[in-house]
This record gives structure tokens, C-alpha cells and sequence, in this order.
């Protein structure tokens, strides 16, 4: 279970019918709790679990484990978290949900209804025409140095200029946005919503607003472009949870095109109906997306230089696919695999799986973190969800074979529970956070090592005493570093409980000192930020 917020748009929840029936021994729920437990589901555990819930980067939760748990130790285990990851809801839901949850859970699973082309052309909105649009930029903002800045639990997303620290605009979206991406050109910003809401921002308008918007399912977490000379921006693709599919989209537009299920045979040879897309990114040397599927544990490169008559290349490597990023050079893709404990290395040039690397438990990169070690040369980062330790892997084939696709290093953490290493070109740190760990002062803190000697130990800073937000019993989870264009600043989000007050501390990397702390009522629940010029250039 990961957690998440409590707003749900009825549209969504209208999208989730009530389990047919329930198991004999099975806890009897009313309608109102299966509600209750619906909603909860939906926001916090499916993501990990999978809507049917029979497991990915969370254990299998179908009722035939649960019951042999029972009640009691449901609970506990709700309440508490465990190492593996989940961080405690005790201090996220109330008693009566928590109560609630191990009943739902025990319980037959609600199936979602299929989501096909006709449903998405009945979502899809035109508001703002590419001939009516802007033919240059109407404000006076960087926008080299925007943060695409995710409200979880409002359904929105603030542009924030990084430059003044002030908030360009607050603009709805779809709810708890899992990413923001960038258009070849930097225009446009594709936000994508864990409800299957895609949303088209152009960054040009006076105003940076919503300019396009379409629906692509109940469940969602990936958007790129297509970025190849001569195809930059001509096509958009996104992938869903529910149902497992992928769409290619017009960029500018976002009119659907072409439809992809991904349901089919696992790595084992045993067929899923739930292989859903967990990441897409756009490779830079061929007109093609690198699509991860995650349970089938099978990762798709799609060549969309003629989409009419679609070609994949389909690799296999290891169960659970997850999210991953470029190595240096960007030829070589590294995605987690992380409920296998390994990390795939996809080689974009041959087309072919050139690695899977054995790593601790639960490898959870983002998109990971690259730089040159003073002994391995250079290498890419992964932290953990399950293990204290951020893993570093040699990444040059060619001039340092000895050390390429393999652990080189293991950086002691303060604790389990990252999900962000991040980096930049022009730094000399490397910094991890640990939100989904259950201690608070681990959760509140983040770890920084220094690049030129990472024998020493890490600087631990507990991002949530600098903020100077009131005291509360929910857990200030410092989450997602995220560096300016220039590499010279550190935004790191305190993921705060919905109704108490969060906040962006903005460190200067060198020094670690708080520059200046982003507070505003508007901020409510911000997650991860993603900078327009870095994003842009995938630069991690």
C-alpha cells in the first residue's frame, strides 16, 4: 500500500463497480464500507499492488493470502507499514478505515470496466487550438527554470518559477499527477494523473494553462514524446494501469491515434490479465519509445516512424518492471525490475537486453542519477525501497568493460524506504531521501554524499526541522530532490497531511543551507517537482 489522498473525483469511483460477490468467510462489509474501501484502494494501494491485486513492487493482497492473516494482523500491519516499503498509515487514516481496509481486502477484488478508443474521443478536449495558440512566449518567466511542482491531493499542479521561488500558476489537473514531462521543445509540459487524466500545459500562454486534455483510462502513470529528428513532438504516447494499455496520441493535440493492450505472457510464461505500463521514455537515437511492462516483466521498444503499421521489439527481463532512467551516454535504458531485485539494461542502439543486474531489495531509481566515480568511471544510482543502501552500477561498456553492468558500490543510507537519488552534471553531491520509511526522523530526512569521497559517510539532514512548520502528528515526509537549471540549488518537497501545512525547502547545493523555504496555503500536499530544462534534456 503506498500512500496517497483522500480526494477522488465520482467520475473515477463511478469507474470502479462493486465486487460481485464476497468470499463465504470472507468479513461482511455494508455498502457504504465497500465504498469506503474502494475509494482507499484505489488512492493508496493500487498503485503497488495492482487493481486485481495480485502483487508487483507490494506483495499479492488477493483474499485467499488475506484471509490466512486475518482481522487483527491486517490491521497491524496497516497501522505499523512494513520494511519492505510501506510506510505506517496510523498516522494517515483513521481507525474505522484502517478497520475498514482489512475487511476490503479480504474480500473479493472490484474490476474496473475496460477503457477502448471510443471512450477516449468521448473524453478528449480541444481547448485551446495549435492555430490559436500563442506564436511566442506571453509572460516574462525563465522558463528554463520552471518546477512542474505535483499537488497530490488537490488535482493540480503549480508552475513555480525558480528563479523567485513564486508560484506562475496553479493549474487543475487530473488527481495525485504521477509525472511531468517535457516536449522536445520545452513548450509544452504532459502532466498525467493517477486517474488516467492527461493534461496538455503550454508554458508560452500569459498565463500557462491547459490547452489540451484527454482521458485514457482508470488508472495511469506514464507520458513522452516522440523526439528524433524529424519526428520532434509529432507524436505523444501514454500508458495505463487500467486497463493495461498504451495509447499514441498527436503531440500538440493529444487526439488518440492508436491503441495498444499490453495483456499477455509473463517472463514465466504465464499469461496476466493486468501487465500494466509502468514507464515510457523516449529514446534519442532511434524514432522509438522504451515501453516497461510491468508484470509481464517484458519491456517494448515501439517504432512510431510509421504507426499505421506499428513494429515493437519485445525484450524480455525480469518481473516487476518499474520506472528507470538513461544512463550518461543515453544510449543504454536502466529500469528496476524491483520486486526480482535486479535492474534491466536495455542496449537502444542493438535493440537487445545487454544486463540484468542483481541488486538489494526493491531498487526504486526514479529516473536514478548519473556521474563519473573517481574509481569506476561512471556509473548510475538506484536507491531502495526495501534495503538502506543506494547502489551504484558501471555504465561504460567501452572504456571501463571491467566494471559496466555491475555493482560497483553500495552507499550506506540512513535508512530503507527511498524513492529519489538525484544528481546534476555541475554538482558534486548526490542526494537520496526516505519517505516511505516508517521512523519519523528518517522519513523527514535526507542523505547527501559527497561525490569526490564517497567513502565517507553521508551528511543526514532532516529537511523537516528546517521548514519551521508547526508540530502535528502526521509525518512531514521529505520527498524528490530535484535540482535548478543550474545546478546549483536542491527543491525538496515535506509531504504533509492534507488539512496541515507542507512546504518546498529549496537548499544551495554546495553549502546544504536552507536558501529559502516555499510556503504557500496553495501548496497543499507537493510531491515531486520536475524542472523544465532538466526534464527536458533528462538530465538526472
Amino acid at each position: 500500500m503506498r500512500r496517497a489522498g483522500k480526494v477522488l473525483s465520482a467520475a473515477v469511483l463511478a469507474a470502479f463497480p462493486l465486487a460481485v460477490a464476497a468470499q463465504a468467510s470472507a468479513p461482511s462489509m455494508t455498502a457504504a464500507e465497500k465504498e469506503t474501501g474502494k475509494r482507499i484502494y484505489f488512492e493508496r494501494c493500487a498503485g503497488c499492488h495492482g487493481v486485481l491485486r495480485k502483487g508487483a513492487t507490494g506483495k499479492n493482497l488477493e483474499p485467499v493470502n488475506m484471509l490466512k492473516l486475518g482481522q487483527n494482523r491486517l490491521e497491524t500491519i496497516i497501522s505499523l507499514g512494513t520494511d519492505g516499503g510501506m510506510v505506517n498509515f496510523d498516522d494517515i487514516m483513521s481507525k474505522e478505515e484502517i478497520t475498514t481496509m482489512a475487511k476490503y481486502i479480504q474480500n473479493q477484488p472490484d474490476v474496473p470496466p475496460e477503457f477502448g478508443m471510443k471512450d477516449m474521443m468521448a473524453s478528449w478536449k480541444m481547448i485551446v487550438p495549435p492555430e490559436k495558440r500563442p506564436t511566442k512566449q506571453m509572460n516574462k518567466v525563465n522558463l528554463k527554470n520552471v518546477f512542474s511542482v505535483t499537488l497530490r491531493d488537490t488535482g493540480e499542479v503549480a508552475l513555480i518559477d525558480g528563479d523567485t521561488k513564486k508560484i506562475v500558476s496553479i493549474v487543475k489537473t487530473g488527481y495525485a499527477v504521477h509525472i511531468s514531462r517535457l516536449s522536445y521543445s520545452g513548450r509544452y509540459v504532459y502532466v498525467i494523473g493517477r486517474d488516467g487524466k492527461l493534461d496538455l500545459i503550454d508554458l508560452w500562454m500569459e498565463q500557462p494553462a491547459v490547452v489540451a486534455t484527454i482521458k485514457i483510462g482508470s488508472d495511469a502513470r506514464s507520458v513522452d514524446t516522440s523526439k528524433f529528428k524529424g519526428f520532434e513532438d509529432k507524436y505523444a504516447i501514454a500508458g495505463s494501469y487500467w486497463p493495461p494499455q498504451y495509447v499514441i496520441m498527436e503531440g500538440n493535440t493529444l487526439k488518440p491515434l492508436k491503441l495498444v493492450s499490453t495483456r499477455g505472457i509473463t517472463v514465466d510464461g504465464e499469461y496476466h490479465p493486468e501487465p500494466r505500463v509502468a514507464s515510457i521514455v523516449s529514446s534519442h537515437i532511434k524514432p522509438e519509445w522504451v515501453v516497461n511492462i510491468k508484470e509481464t516483466g517484458q519491456i517494448r521498444l515501439v517504432d512510431y516512424s510509421d504507426i499505421k503499421n506499428l513494429k515493437e521489439t519485445t525484450i524480455e527481463s525480469a518481473k516487476f518492471l518499474h520506472d528507470g532512467g538513461w544512463d550518461a551516454s543515453k544510449r543504454y535504458f536502466l529500469v528496476a525490475a524491483n520486486a526480482s531485485n535486479k535492474i534491466a539494461v536495455v542496449d537502444t542502439k542493438d535493440g537487445k537486453l545487454a544486463a540484468l543486474v542483481d541488486t538489494k531489495k526493491i531498487p526504486h531509481p526514479g529516473r536514478g542519477a548519473n556521474f563519473t566515480h573517481p574509481k569506476f568511471g561512471p556509473v548510475w544510482a538506484t536507491g531502495h525501497l526495501g534495503a538502506d543502501v543506494v547502489t551504484l552500477i558501471g555504465t561504460d561498456p567501452q572504456k571501463n568493460p571491467q566494471h559496466a553492468w555491475k555493482v560497483v558500490q553500495e552507499l550506506k543510507m540512513h535508512g530503507a524506504g527511498n524513492l529519489f537519488v538525484k544528481t546534476h552534471p555541475k554538482s558534486a553531491n548526490l542526494w537520496a531521501d526516505a519517505p516511505q520509511n516508517p521512523e519519523r526522523d528518517v522519513a523527514e530526512s535526507v542523505a547527501v554524499y559527497d561525490l569526490k569521497n564517497l567513502e565517507k559517510a553521508p551528511e543526514i539532514i532532516n529537511i523537516a526541522k528546517l521548514a519551521g512548520l508547526p508540530e502535528s502528528k502526521a509525518i512531514k515526509r521529505a520527498v524528490h530532490p530535484e535540482y535548478s537549471e543550474k545546478g546549483d540549488e536542491v527543491w525538496i518537497s515535506l509531504w504533509a497531511g492534507k488539512t496541515e501545512p507542507s512546504a518546498i525547502v529549496v537548499l544551495d547545493d554546495k553549502t546544504r543551507k536552507v536558501k529559502t523555504v516555499i510556503k504557500d496555503p496553495k501548496l497543499i500536499t507537493p510531491t515531486g517537482k520536475f524542472n523544465v530544462w532538466n526534464t527536458q534534456h533528462d538530465i538526472y
